[in-house]
C-alpha cells in the first residue's frame, strides 16, 4: 500500500489498495491492484470502496486478483533485475575482423550468415 496515494472517491481519506480503469470499447470497468504510478485516466479506491463497486447496465466489472500479503518485488522481479545487472556487466566481445580471402563483391561471410553488399 502506498501511504502517498489516497481513494478517488470525495471525501474518502482512506489508503488506496486498488486501481479502476475503464475499457469503454468493451463496456468493462477493470479493477485491478493498485498499480506503480498513478494515472491519469484511472481511480485509486480503498478497500471499502473497491468491495462495493458496481458498473452501469450492461457493463461487466471484471475484478482482477489482488496479493494482498507481501507487497514487496516477487522473485520473478529480481531475478529479471539479476539478468539485467549481469548483461550490463558483461564485457562486449569485440567485432569479427574480416579476413583477407573474403571477396566483398561475394559478400562477407559470418557464421552461417551473408552481409551482401550492394554496390
Amino acid at each position: 500500500m502506498n501511504p502517498a496515494r489516497r481513494c478517488s472517491r470525495t471525501a474518502c481519506g482512506r489508503a488506496a489498495v486498488a486501481t479502476l480503469t475503464y475499457v469503454y470499447a468493451e463496456q468493462t470497468a477493470v479493477l485491478g491492484p493498485l498499480a506503480m504510478h498513478a494515472e491519469p485516466h484511472a481511480y485509486d479506491l480503498c478497500e471499502q470502496h473497491s468491495e462495493r463497486l458496481s458498473a452501469p447496465r450492461g457493463w461487466e466489472v471484471l475484478r482482477l486478483a489482488r496479493d494482498l500479503g507481501e507487497r514487496g518485488p516477487s522473485g520473478d522481479d529480481l531475478l529479471a533485475l539479476a539478468d539485467a545487472v549481469r548483461e550490463a556487466a558483461r564485457v562486449p566481445e569485440p567485432a569479427p575482423e574480416m579476413h583477407p580471402d573474403d571477396d566483398p563483391s561475394r559478400g562477407v561471410r559470418r557464421g552461417h550468415l551473408r552481409v551482401l553488399t550492394t554496390e
